[in-house]
């Protein structure tokens, strides 16, 4: 297969897709697959083809092949890797309700197998899945040096933070074939150019050394998110990320190397992990979490049907329960994308777990507590630096 041309499918903006009721695919194509099958360290159940592709096809068990109903396990998916065609790193965001103006994704798709991952949907505009083909067609940003100090030379580029890690993970496990993330944060270090990272993986203490010298220049902070404290459960929700305790270790660790480090409670889910909620804030908090935050499960386009199939394959009994409890926070939908509302949700049951994360952060001594602001003072564009690298000659 090719390398497929940037298409512009971010996740932080979300237009194009996120702006749009799930509802919208619960059509035919979309039903659950009636044959269920697990895959070990695998999130998604099924790969219901691209929204825009003019035919579809659906898995049908005939009872000639794989006696998965008799306790064979399904097929594994092997995981490919492709090149991206970059045509832009930086992506630009609008969204009034996002507190960053710019961000970097250093690759599309992600191998965590987070099944509630809202950018499973931008799969669809490679005419992929957003289901397994999501987890394991994965494609990394090329020519990342060149194109930043391109892009970062503009005339009328104004410096402020580039976020990382708010599409898909930068430190998932091709991150440690293919470095691009560490090339990003190289190119940048030398440009004195901020950025915050948010991740669920211990690999980012690899890059511990260019993390130090980010902060004692204040130019970075980082947030681990943390979805549950049961590694059964993770297994389940998030199969190939990092363990709960993983996460937490690396919390201590960022922190005690002098880098900002706070904690995102992502995503609360109803009847899941809601329950854990005040552990987690408190075990976020004695790893040295600096601040915390939270998301409400959000089931934009193919992730509803996707968490459903999920629900019915690992919570079979309570699935119902579960997405009632989802509907009521989204005005009786799958999901509502409404600008300030989509984060948090509304109603009871989002105004109770609202209510419950302020109370566990008042207990664990963190009210009011915010990451430091970033300096944007310092930056040097890369024909400054050039001229400056000149004149030692």
């Amino acid at each position: 297969m090719a390398a497929i041309d940037e298409s512009g499918a971010s996740g932080e903006s979300e237009k194009g897709f996120d702006e749009r009721d799930a509802s919208e695919c619960h059509d035919e194509d979309f039903e659950r697959q009636a044959t269920q099958r697990i895959r070990k360290g695998r999130g998604s159940v099924s790969n219901t083809a691209s929204r825009y592709l003019p035919t579809r096809s659906v898995a049908v068990d005939d009872g000639w092949e794989n006696n998965w109903y008799l306790g064979d396990e399904p097929d594994p998916v092997r995981t490919r890797f492709y090149p991206d065609r970059t045509k832009h790193l930086i992506t630009r965001n609008k969204s009034p309700d996002i507190p960053f103006a710019h961000s970097i994704n250093a690759f599309k798709g992600c191998e965590h197998g987070c099944i509630y991952c809202f950018a499973r949907p931008t799969h669809a505009f490679l005419d992929l899945s957003p289901g397994l083909d999501f987890e394991t067609r994965l494609f990394f940003k090329t020519d990342v040096r060149a194109h930043l100090h391109k892009e970062l030379a503009r005339k009328g580029y104004r410096c402020s933070t580039l976020a990382m890690g708010t599409n898909t993970d930068p430190y998932q496990p091709l991150e440690k074939r293919k470095r691009v993330t560490r090339e990003v944060l190289e190119t940048l270090l030398p440009l004195r150019h901020p950025i915050s990272i948010v991740t669920k993986s211990a690999l980012i203490l690899r890059d511990l050394d260019l993390l130090e010298e980010f902060a004692r220049q204040q130019l970075v902070s980082v947030h681990v998110s943390v979805t549950t404290l049961d590694n059964a459960l993770k297994t389940k929700l998030e199969p190939r990320t990092a363990a709960p305790a993983a996460r937490l270790r690396t919390i201590e660790a960022l922190n005690a190397a002098g880098v900002p480090t706070g904690a995102m409670l992502a995503p609360i889910i109803p009847f899941i992990n809601d329950n854990e909620l005040e552990d987690m804030a408190s075990a976020c908090a004695d790893a040295g979490a600096r601040a915390l935050g939270y998301i409400l499960l959000r089931l934009p386009l193919e992730v509803s049907p996707l968490f459903q199939e999920w629900l019915q394959a690992h919570y079979p009994l309570k699935a119902e329960r579960v997405m009632a409890a989802v509907r009521s926070t989204r005005g009786g939908r799958d999901y509502k994308s409404g600008w300030h509302k989509r984060m948090v949700g509304e109603g009871e049951i989002a105004d109770l777990l609202r209510k419950r994360f302020h109370a566990a952060v008042r207990r664990v001594g963190l009210e009011g507590a915010d990451m430091p602001e970033l300096r944007t003072d310092l930056f040097v564009s890369p024909q400054e630096l050039d001229k400056a690298q000149m004149e030692l000659f």
